[in-house]
Formats: structure tokens, sequence, C-alpha cells
């Protein structure tokens, strides 16, 4: 079978425990090259996941001409630097999300891959899951008539200080790290930018937002409220909520979550649960971009869905003033 060689550039966490054992999953993919800023900890990688070769900088990994596509998993301040770094050496990327730190540097991303022949997907795994596609289908095919309010949360608890999420310099905040999941929810899910915005945020002592709302606003009247925020004293929570004129969907449900997941329709007051089984999001997202690579596919998540979420990711955090 005819298989994409990958290279990882970054150790991160979600490197180890989600995308890469993602990648063992997809059958089009190969684990090809693993690089760190240390090589000893590149070798561990190399070992434990499988991978054929690895660097101790991200630059030699991008000179090795057998590496056709990267994953991305670098702080949010570096997303840009190196997938543009990637993209100029020809090979194609999957960047994690947020995708960059402004639509301005979104838009120099996918210029530089226009200009390298090559092609650039940013990392929502979850939005490759069938789950998020049956329940996209049911509102495109108006079953619960028109939308009118859609809300979507995602909030964990406090993290350390010193955690390089609540670090300023790296675009670290609870927007940045956790409102890219129901901001993309929202926009995958109606599909158009908001046309006005407007939001709060609590900020740390150093200035980082714990938690920040956004609402969303149409002229149409449609109203959508997001939520994100590192605040709870355990667990985390997920959920999304979207309310026609004929009905409602509702499900609890964890981004990225993998199995049988269900959702509710809810229908002059009758409740129907259904349930999808999704496989790994990871595996899927490498998969698709592998076979966009081999067989011409266009990217699940486009340019234009990236530019969106960047732009009105860029009008709330004017709003909260960050």
């Amino acid at each position: 079978m005819e298989k994409v060689k990958w290279g990882v550039l970054g150790t991160a966490d979600i490197a180890r425990g989600q995308t890469i054992p993602g990648m063992m999953l997809a059958e089009h993919c190969e684990r090809y090259a693993i690089a760190g800023r240390r090589i000893e900890k590149a070798e561990s990688y190399r070992e434990e996941f499988g991978f054929r070769k690895a660097y101790g900088s991200y630059d030699e990994l991008l000179a090795d001409p057998e590496v056709q596509a990267v994953y991305i998993p670098l702080p949010n301040d570096i997303h840009c630097e190196w997938t543009v770094k990637a993209l100029k050496a020809k090979k194609h990327v999957l960047c994690e999300k947020p995708l960059a730190v402004s639509e301005a540097q979104v838009q120099e991303m996918f210029r530089a891959a226009e200009e390298n022949g090559v092609l650039l997907m940013e990392a929502f795994a979850y939005l490759h899951s069938p789950f998020v596609k049956a329940v996209k289908a049911e509102l495109d095919a108006g079953v619960i008539g028109e939308i009118r309010y859609f809300e979507s949360a995602f909030i964990t608890g406090r993290r350390p200080d010193t955690d390089i999420r609540l670090r300023k310099e790296t675009y670290g905040g609870a927007f940045y790290d956790l409102g890219c999941y129901p901001l993309s929810m929202a926009m995958w899910m109606l599909g158009k930018e908001p046309d006005e915005v407007k939001a709060a945020a609590q900020f740390s002592e150093k200035q980082i937002d714990l938690f920040t709302s956004a609402l969303l606003l149409y002229d149409n009247g449609l109203v959508a409220n997001i939520d994100c925020g590192m605040l709870l004293p355990t667990n985390r929570l997920d959920r999304f909520h979207v309310h026609g004129t004929l009905g409602e969907i509702v499900s609890p449900v964890e981004f990225n979550q993998c199995g049988e997941i269900p959702y509710t329709v809810i229908r002059n007051g009758v409740k129907e649960t259904k349930t999808v089984t999704a496989p790994n999001n990871y595996a899927l997202e490498t998969e698709q971009l592998s076979r966009c690579i081999l067989y011409g596919e266009k990217p699940h998540v486009s340019r234009e869905f990236s530019l969106l979420t960047a732009r009105v990711t860029d009008r709330i955090l004017k709003a909260i003033g960050y």
C-alpha cells in the first residue's frame, strides 16, 4: 500500500498522547521521522513509536528529502514560523490548532503553501469525526428548523502558573488554548461569520484570560454563545446545544471523543437519542491529509474555514482587550 512518509516536528504531549497513536492507526501514514530540541527525547520517541529516524533539531528533519509531510504540535507562538519553514522545504503540513495567533499569520501560511505547491491543514481532529458529520447533516436537513441559538463550551481545571498554556509570550490563555474548540464547532455548524461580536473575560494577575465568554450575533437574530475557561475545581466541561424553530439537538460530548457517541434530538417534547460510532479522530485527520497528498482529495479543514475561525478569534480577543 502506498504511504506518505510523515515527520513530527516536536515532542509535545499532544503528539505523544494523541496524534502519534492516531498515526499508528492510519493506513496511508508511515511514521518516518521525529525531531526534538534534544536528541535523547527524540530517540526515546523513535523507539517507543517505531519511527525510522530521530533528529535533534527541527531543521535537520526538514532537510531530509524523504520526509513528505510534517505534523507540527509546537507552542502557539511558533506555529507560523515553523509551518512556513516546512512549506518552503516543500513539505505538506498538518499544524495544530489554533493554526496561528492572527488572521494575518494564517494568510501568510497559506500563501507559503500555495507558492510552494504543497498542502496545509489545521489539525482540528474532532471535525473529522462521523459524530460531527451526523449532527451537521441533521442541521442541514432542517430537522430542528431554522437555527436560532447555538451554545458550546469547553472548560477545564486551573493549570499551574508555570504551564506554557498560561504564558502570555507563547499566546496562552483560555481562548487561545481552549476557545478554538467551541468557536470552530459554532463556525462549522453555522457556516457563516457573525455580524457582531461581543465578549468578556476574567484575567489572572499576569493578565492571562482564565475565562472568556463570547456572543456571536447575526443580523437575522441568530445568537451563538461560546464559553471557555481554566477554572473548574475538578474534571472538565464539554457541551454543545443547538436550538431551532422546530426543536433542539443536545450533546454533552467531549471534543475528540471516540467510540459510541450519543446525541439527542428533541421535537414537540419527544426525545430521540441517536448513537454514532466514531473511530480515533487523530487517525482520521492524518489519514485524510495523506489521501489528499496521494490521491488529490481536498483537505477536510479548508483554507477558508481556518481563515474564518482566525478572523473571528481576532475579533473576540480585541473585544476582551487581549
